[in-house]
């Protein structure tokens, strides 16, 4: 009889980047070694059909009653950091390990990092009025980031990358999370970034409302790449049409698709919706992407492998 584990894997998404590929399970096999089998699955019933051999499963969803078929799981593991996709995942049962991704760090980083840049070089500005040669006035609206402020509310494994990454860039941080929640609104009033790494499962509701808006100065800029809820989005919206917010970078909304093949009406509801197309100034919107990555599976399996779970 043979102690070797057997590994089911079903990471099949909409973007490329965050499907497990050939080369994606080739990579898991060097790290689990010849000893373990390694069976991909690319469709929900072929995943229950393998669920009661597999030891370690590796995927994006799983359904609180599927915790029954999985008589011999002892990993259940997903590269997604947030626990929305993950059922019952409290009450999963004594013996199953289950673990979120927290590899994001570095590549949502560079995602906030590229987006500090680019707004202080002036690469998201418009002009004020048509017909104006953008030398005029776009010259005494750029600056350098060194010495600047950011403040980061969630300060996890996400925002503590975030952080290391602006501290790179000559940015001073401090960063936020329950323990030191009270001194949230001192550094608030001399912020110059605003960044939530906020999870939506922790009580974060509108974590952003008017009464933290109003305590920002006004060439503070918001950035999310948390989750959407952590948003007073119509607060945000007339905060930035009144000029009281320099600017928003948001990678998260509320009201995000949620099914596999979203229609364009979801679409521009998400894209293009705190209200109407184009009609906030300053607002830069990006569709849930700052975890972008063609190595995005690979540095899933290898926290995996660093935290001993396979």
């Amino acid at each position: 009889m043979t102690n070797s584990k057997r590994y089911l894997v079903w990471l099949d998404w909409p973007e490329e980047c965050f499907r497990a590929n050939a080369s994606d399970i080739k990579h898991l096999k060097t790290l689990v070694g010849a000893t373990s089998s390694i069976v991909r699955v690319k469709s929900e019933s072929a995943f229950l059909k393998e669920l009661p051999k597999a030891t370690h499963v590796l995927t994006w969803h799983f359904k609180k009653a599927w915790y029954e078929k999985a008589r011999a799981m002892q990993l259940l593991a997903t590269p997604a950091a947030g626990r929305e996709l993950i059922e019952g995942w409290q009450e999963a049962p004594d013996g199953i390990k289950v673990h979120f991704g927290g590899f994001h760090g570095s590549i949502i980083a560079e995602s906030v990092a590229a987006f500090c840049l680019g707004w202080a070089r002036g690469f998201f500005r418009t002009p004020p009025k048509s017909g104006i040669w953008p030398r005029s006035w776009l010259g005494g609206d750029c600056f350098t980031v060194a010495g600047t402020r950011a403040v980061i509310a969630g300060y996890g494994k996400i925002g503590k990358a975030i952080g290391e990454k602006l501290s790179q860039i000559g940015i001073e941080v401090e960063g936020f999370t329950r323990k030191n929640i009270k001194e949230l609104p001192k550094a608030l009033k001399k912020a110059d970034w605003f960044i939530l790494a906020l999870p939506s499962d922790t009580g974060t509701d509108d974590f952003l409302d008017s009464k933290k808006i109003a305590l920002l100065p006004p060439r503070a800029v918001v950035v999310n790449i948390g989750r959407g809820n952590a948003i007073d989005e119509e607060a945000l919206a007339e905060a930035l049409c009144a000029n009281r917010l320099a600017g928003a970078y948001l990678d998260v909304f509320k009201n995000e698709p949620t099914q596999l093949n979203p229609g364009k009406e979801a679409c521009e509801g998400w894209l293009f919706g705190l209200r109407e197309p184009n009609s906030i100034p300053n607002l830069i919107k990006m569709p849930h992407s700052s975890a972008f990555s063609p190595q995005y599976i690979k540095m899933a399996m290898d926290e995996l492998k660093h935290e001993g779970l396979i």
